[in-house]
């Protein structure tokens, strides 16, 4: 037997010297504890919270337990990031449990489908940490959790988790992310850490361990499934149908710990049977950190509304899905403001202390908590039949609409699709259909994400207005808004009676649609990102082809302007073959040509066409901008179009050869700093030599300066006050001199107070309608606007005729919602101002986008208009 380090563990926190290596406790709780199960140091060198586990060494470890007692621990890997690191889950449980795993799991996929369960299923809970990769206490914590449920003995209450549960551990969601994050610290750390936050090692270079290798927040992707991090995950979970999941995080330093019940606001979806269950966890977590005088807090910041996060999207699949949050040490020392210590060590405990006890909870209530996840999934299954079905038109975005449907089906909800022309609720679908029934266990989620609106409580929302008025920030968290179908730019439809097809497999693969005959050409209209990944695959194997901006109509069919010619006399055979595999491959929309006669429109030899080239594309990267708006960009330019993205970092612009490259992307940020003048004026002569920039958000401001800007827009301030400053006479260094005027109510002086210089309120993100300039080839593919997702406090004012062109605009005030909340004088200020703008400079081209069409990677509705933008613009430029 191995006895507890606990009394010197608990002595040495409140002095814990890290100049030397110090003893400390393989499990925070008190007992004796098996010798042939190996303890942490022993595998890897170091005792728990005196070092941080990297990832090679978090799996070196768990496979040690694993070994150690094959009977109770398992290790499975559920996907490979992006670097190629192994992401696992390990399963825990007593051994007459293990004997009958599979068992447990299948009546446990019965429960699931809302079936009656067959007995043998035991409550699953799911413990999930490092989502973050720089919040890097959760992993050490997730291995002291699995070494103390093996290890421990005579403690009943680890015993009772065992035998009343499986407990599943994913140790390490983003391990690239927490490669990069231990990379850095040990690379800075010296001979003893250093809690001043000013340090090197508290201080990440760009971009930080928090995101992964495309720089994505994976704790924002779960419906998206943009990631392979997050498919695995959800394939995972999936499989195992957790009663219980808790994502745990960390936040800044200064802070204590939060854990569950949530703020406001809470999703509708989420029951009011989860809530009290929500309660029952909290209470028992609250007792342990009251035990151990550990302060904690509940209902404050951390909300359950964006479905988007771990713990709501897997509460709308009826599990009780919970964020935890500990302040973080950044490190192995962090200085907190109020002149306390906060170590690893202490964020390690903190961590473990909720994992137990959120897991003795379950424990002590299997019943309770298998039979409330099991009543949430049934009457899901069978008290939402007249509810109808959710019908996504396939005429219109098939390739979006057909994706849609796979992301779906692979968060485990039902999609039917009929192949047109098929009728459902007293409408026709010439090009069939996607049916998504309410009648499923699911039906909470379904809503959630397919409902065009969620609305925020409206004694809430109240609140939030009262709050503004007292010149208090709001309490909205996240986003407002995520109706897919809005966001992938194709229609959804409430049906209120059945609808029929065949189920549609996650997997399976988006069929090609080839029509029309003849051997002069073969045109790809321009209609959705299948098409745009299929022009710019043929381009980078060297086929040629040709654009129009101007709509065309032939045998009757017009085709929208955007739309790309491969003619056979440009092209050998072999190259137009290797087209058609390309489009079989994508499940691409071709038509075959037998001339370039057409009886409405530009013929192919008209300048309306002109040739399409690969473009050459750079991207600024580094300090100044934001990395998840770098990330998402690379990741929809080369992971769903297809087009390669060089990295260029900010502070070497200055000394930058942009002769090569026909395309610039300075995503979102506050670049110009570090661009300094000698990278502005590289840019600006990149520009005027013929190249193409295209600008996000409040990166737009770094070109919107000077004599000769690149975008001639101001960002304006806050509705109704006036930025501009009075002074006395004529002389600049005078004092500035203000009105004199008197104040008769409060509501006078209030006004008085408000800052002249404020910009408009901080939107939280919505999805705003837009109309389109249907003479401009850059919104070509949107004659009828697009649905964009806009946050932030950036408002733009439009381009004059003489400069350019307001190429997409927010609609007016009474049409510009689409889904979410706006404030209200946001939404009369940000009517009919640009969402995307081009501006002509010498040869080139400045794009401006005033919200990031890539954000999160879940805007794929608004592909095309990127493309338009990266793909086309350098060949209308030239």
């Amino acid at each position: 037997m191995r006895s507890s380090w606990l009394a010197r563990f608990w002595a040495l926190l409140a002095v814990v010297a890290f100049a030397a290596p110090v003893a400390h406790a393989q499990s925070f709780l008190e007992g004796n504890f098996d010798a042939s199960i190996p303890t942490l140091t022993e595998t890897v060198g170091h005792e728990p919270g005196t070092r941080i586990t990297s990832p090679e060494e978090t799996l070196r470890y768990l496979r040690a337990l694993a070994d150690a007692a094959p009977d109770r621990m398992r290790m499975v890997e559920y996907a490979k990031s992006w670097e190629g690191r192994s992401l696992n889950y390990v399963i825990l449980t007593a051994p007459e449990n293990m004997a009958r795993i599979d068992a447990i799991k299948a009546d446990l996929a019965n429960i699931a489908a809302g079936r009656t369960s067959n007995g043998d299923a035991l409550p699953v809970t799911w413990l999930t940490y490092g989502v973050h990769g720089n919040e890097i206490s959760s992993t050490d914590a997730s291995l002291m959790m699995a070494y103390h449920l093996l290890a421990a003995q005579g403690d009943e209450r680890a015993a009772q988790i065992m035998r009343e549960t499986v407990v599943i551990l994913d140790p390490m969601q983003n391990p690239d992310g927490r490669a990069r994050f231990v990379n850095h610290f040990r690379t800075a750390r010296g001979i003893e850490p250093a809690g001043d936050r000013q340090a090197a090692e508290h201080d990440e270079p760009w971009p930080s361990g928090r995101v992964n290798h495309y720089m994505f927040d994976l704790n924002r992707d779960w419906f998206t499934l943009s990631q392979p991090e997050t498919r695995g995950k959800v394939a995972a979970i999936r499989q195992w149908s957790p009663v219980v999941v808790v994502d745990v995080h960390e936040m800044s330093g200064d802070d204590t710990y939060f854990f569950s019940p949530a703020a406001r606001p809470v999703n509708p979806n989420i029951t009011s049977q989860q809530r009290q269950s929500y309660e029952l966890i909290g209470r028992n977590n609250a007792a342990w950190f009251d035990r151990m005088g550990e302060p904690y807090f509940t209902r404050e910041v951390y909300d359950l509304f964006y479905p988007g996060y771990g713990d709501t999207w897997n509460a709308h699949q009826g599990a009780i899905g919970s964020t935890y949050e500990q302040g973080s040490s950044r490190g192995l020392v962090w200085d907190r403001r109020d002149g306390t210590t906060l170590t690893y060590a202490d964020t390690v405990r903190n961590h473990f202390i909720a994992s137990f006890s959120t897991s003795e909870a379950v424990a002590m209530n299997a019943g309770r908590f298998l039979s409330n996840y099991a009543q949430y999934r049934s009457s899901n299954a069978n008290g939402a039949a007249g509810r109808g079905a959710y019908v996504i038109d396939l005429a219109s975005r098939r390739w979006n609409a057909e994706a849609l449907g796979r992301r779906l089906a692979a968060q485990g909800i039902a999609v039917v699709r009929r192949d047109g022309p098929a009728n459902a609720c007293g409408r026709s679908y010439p090009s069939g259909y996607l049916a998504i029934s309410q009648a499923q266990p699911a039906a909470r989620l379904i809503r959630s994400l397919l409902d065009k609106d969620t609305p925020l409580a409206s004694d809430f929302l109240e609140e939030q207005e009262n709050r503004r008025t007292r010149d208090l920030r709001h309490e909205l968290y996240d986003v407002t808004a995520w109706s897919v179908g809005y966001m992938s730019g194709v229609e959804v439809q409430l049906c209120s009676g059945a609808v029929s097809g065949e189920a549609l497999s996650e997997n399976a693969p988006i069929a090609a649609k080839a029509e029309g005959s003849g051997d002069f050409a073969v045109a790809v209209p321009w209609s959705d990102s299948g098409q745009a990944r299929l022009v710019t695959l043929a381009l980078r194997e060297g086929i040629e082809g040709r654009v129009t901006d101007t709509a065309f109509t032939k045998d009757g069919r017009e085709y929208p302007r955007g739309s790309v010619i491969f003619p056979a006399a440009a092209n050998d055979a072999d190259a137009m073959a290797r087209l058609a595999e390309l489009a079989r491959e994508i499940g691409a929309h071709t038509v075959a040509f037998d001339s370039s006669w057409v009886e409405d429109g530009p013929n192919l030899g008209s300048e309306s066409f002109v040739r399409l080239t690969l473009p050459k594309v750079a991207i600024a990267w580094d300090d100044g901008i934001s990395q998840l708006s770098a990330g998402a960009t690379r990741y929809v330019l080369e992971q769903r179009l297809g087009l390669p993205v060089v990295p260029i970092r900010t502070n070497r612009f200055a000394q930058a050869d942009l002769s090569d490259y026909d395309v610039l992307i300075v995503p979102n940020g506050n670049p110009a700093g570090t661009l300094g003048k000698g990278g502005l004026a590289t840019i600006s002569d990149f520009v005027k030599g013929g190249g193409v920039l295209v600008t996000f958000e409040q990166s737009m401001n770094a070109f919107a300066t000077g004599k000769s800007p690149l975008l001639a827009i101001k960002r304006e301030a806050a509705l109704g006050l006036d930025p501009s400053e009075s002074s006395d006479g004529d002389d600049e260094d005078a004092p500035k001199l203000a009105e004199g005027r008197e104040f008769g109510s409060e509501s006078e002086y209030r006004e008085a107070i408000q800052n002249q210089q404020a910009l408009p309120d901080t939107l939280p993100g919505a999805l705003l309608n837009t109309v389109a300039d249907p003479d401009h080839f850059l919104s070509a593919g949107y004659d009828n606007g697009a649905v964009v997702m806009a946050s932030g406090s950036q408002i733009f004012t439009p381009l004059d005729r003489a400069t350019g062109t307001n190429v997409m605009r927010f609609a007016a005030a009474d049409d510009l919602i689409a889904s979410g909340y706006v404030w209200d004088e946001n939404r009369r200020q940000m009517a009919f101002k640009p969402y995307l703008m081009a501006q002509p400079s010498g040869d080139g081209l400045t794009i401006g986008f005033a919200n990031d069409p890539t954000s999160r990677a879940y805007l794929d509705g608004l592909d095309l208009m990127l493309a338009n933008a990266v793909l086309i613009a350098p060949s209308r430029v030239r």
